[in-house]
């Protein structure tokens, strides 16, 4: 296989919100979901950026080779730091390997639920 300059390392999902309620039996999350196509395990280092506070940054996760991961933003977490629900926020994904990098959000604030699911931007 050829080489690919295009493949990304560093993500940048700019609309984070975790939705402070849920109706019914879904329960409101976000995920940012990860496609590990390589040959080795992926290891990343997530940072959240707030409005009005300080960043959660370096927090570690990894995903195996040619797999993908769908990971709760709810469950990150450093030195007992987690994402607040209903405080918008951004998010920083780098890794030592390319990978894609997906966001996606259910909203189920009202009975009609909503579904987001938008690309990251490459850096």
């Amino acid at each position: 296989m050829q080489a690919d300059n295009n493949r990304k390392t560093h993500w940048i999902i700019p609309d984070g919100f975790i939705p402070p309620q849920s109706t019914g039996e879904q329960t409101s999350h976000e995920s940012i979901c990860v496609l590990n196509a390589n040959d080795s395990d992926a290891h990343l280092h997530v940072n959240i950026y707030f409005e009005d506070r300080d960043p959660i940054e370096e927090i570690e996760t990894a995903v195996r080779s040619k797999r993908t991961s769908h990971i709760r933003t709810s469950s990150l977490e450093k030195d007992g730091k987690t994402i607040p629900a209903g405080v918008p926020y951004a998010i920083e994904v780098q890794s030592d390997v390319p990978i894609i990098v997906q966001y996606s959000r259910l909203d189920s604030t009202q009975p009609a639920l909503a579904l987001m699911s938008t690309m990251a931007f490459p850096l």
